[in-house]
């Protein structure tokens, strides 16, 4: 069952292009993540225990990332709402113009993330550093509430359907 986001979350084509691209797209917010640690807390680049480890682990739950995947997912329709599609005439599909867009502007968001000690520190914990499965979804919690304020909505649940509003 596809779950809506928002009322008129109804652009499919773009929703497929985000599912086409999930996995590959995971990978990409997990280099990011280890370029975003080096940046804020080990610029020297110098070797130590915790370094080391988030450096070498490739091996994670992907379980809470997805997760917070799909809720960018869902920000990303929220924000870009017009299901109109366009003439094209580079010869691409709307698939891949979708695919192409969406790529992009997950980098540049999971990039300005990475300026943010609370998004670093909470996916570390959720993926690179996991040692417990209750601190994981603590860590879930407090990264799905960061980037609820970094966009400035809401999630609302009613009714068992889940709800984005402009704060």
């Amino acid at each position: 069952m596809i779950q809506k986001l928002f009322p008129l979350d109804k652009n499919y084509i773009l929703r497929q292009a985000q599912s086409i691209l999930e996995e590959q797209m995971l990978e990409v917010m997990v280099f990011e993540l280890k370029k975003s640690y080096t940046q804020l807390y080990n610029p020297l680049m110098l070797m130590d225990e915790t370094f080391a480890k988030i450096l070498d682990t490739y091996e994670y739950p992907k379980d809470r990332l997805r997760m917070i995947y799909r809720q960018l997912c869902g920000i990303y329709r929220f924000k870009n709402k017009d299901n109109q599609l366009e003439l094209l005439f580079d010869g691409r599909t709307h698939l891949e113009k979708f695919q192409e867009e969406w790529s992009l502007q997950l980098i540049q968001w999971v990039h300005e993330f990475g300026y943010h000690e609370q998004y670093v520190k909470t996916m570390l914990r959720m993926t690179l550093l996991f040692d417990t499965e209750s601190r994981s979804e603590w860590s879930e919690n407090h990264c799905k509430f960061f980037i609820n304020e970094y966009f400035e909505l809401k999630i609302i649940k009613r009714k068992g359907e889940l709800k984005l509003k402009s704060a």
